[in-house]
């Protein structure tokens, strides 16, 4: 469906589970009960779109529009919602068992009656308190997902990691990472740490996105290196990508070699 225009279209009952949406125009499709379970609708315009009862159960929906749109009675079980605008949005009775829900925004979206990402049915908090009682309940849902361990009865961190982080979801075991650029199929910067580091990450990077993560979802990771004395070049690019006040755990040990001769491989965990 490359290119289809299917605004005001009525698809109801429509089967669109294997469907290539993802430059089609949809806004305003009437899709009542329409079968979307693992499609990858990341980063479209679904704006107005009535879904009722639809199933988009694993659904990619990651960045996705959906301002105003109608989800009431959706199954969006283990949905990929991560940073989903969903302001102003219909999900009464939704659905949202195991949704990855990081980053997305509800300001105004009716939630009544909805089971949430913790399996808890969403209850209406007292109206004197309803101003922003939407995100506040998220948030919580958001935290019992990953929370910051830290207790002064063990050393502090000194640098972009913590002490602990208690997660619950799927978990992301991503292998360890060396400075293998995919385009080359080789080492790359074989006397330069820091580069090599860089390398590392973006590898990291595309196996967490791959996975519908990011390094928010991150909860441990081990550092190896053939020399410690590279740990400050090595510590500076990593805490680019994670701040200190949210950083998961991490171990950094010095290894006699790493595999190609490389300086520093980095493995994770992630939970989504």
């Amino acid at each position: 469906m490359s290119e289809a225009y299917l605004t005001g279209s009525d698809l109801t009952l429509a089967n669109l589970n294997e469907a290539k949406l993802k430059s089609a125009k949809l806004q305003g499709a009437r899709l009542h009960r329409a079968n979307l379970n693992q499609v990858d609708l990341s980063g479209m315009n679904l704006a107005d779109i009535d879904f009722t009862a639809a199933s988009l159960q694993s659904t990619n929906l990651r960045k996705a529009f959906l301002q105003g749109a109608n989800l009431e009675r959706v199954n969006l079980r283990w949905a990929n919602l991560i940073k989903a605008d969903l302001d102003g949005a219909n999900l009464r009775r939704a659905d949202l068992t195991g949704a990855n829900i990081y980053g997305a925004t509800f300001k105004d979206a009716d939630l009544t009656g909805a089971i949430m990402p913790d399996g808890e049915v969403y209850k209406r908090i007292a109206s004197e308190m309803e101003i922003g009682q939407q995100e506040a309940s998220l948030k919580k849902v958001i935290s019992m997902t990953r929370k910051v361990i830290r207790t002064d009865n063990a050393p502090a961190p000194v640098g972009p990691y913590n002490q602990a982080i208690a997660a619950s979801g799927q978990l992301v075991f991503v292998a360890g990472q060396i400075a293998i650029d995919p385009r080359l199929g080789d080492v790359v910067y074989t006397d330069d740490v820091k580069k090599q580091t860089e390398q590392v990450m973006a590898n990291l990077e595309a196996i967490l996105t791959a996975a519908g993560a990011t390094f928010q979802n991150v909860v441990k990771t081990t550092v190896f290196l053939a020399d410690m004395n590279d740990f400050a070049a090595v510590n500076a690019v990593y805490a680019k990508y994670f701040p200190e006040d949210t950083a998961p755990a991490r171990a950094c040990v010095q290894v006699s070699r790493l595999p190609k001769d490389v300086l520093v491989e980095i493995e994770a965990i992630a939970v989504i």
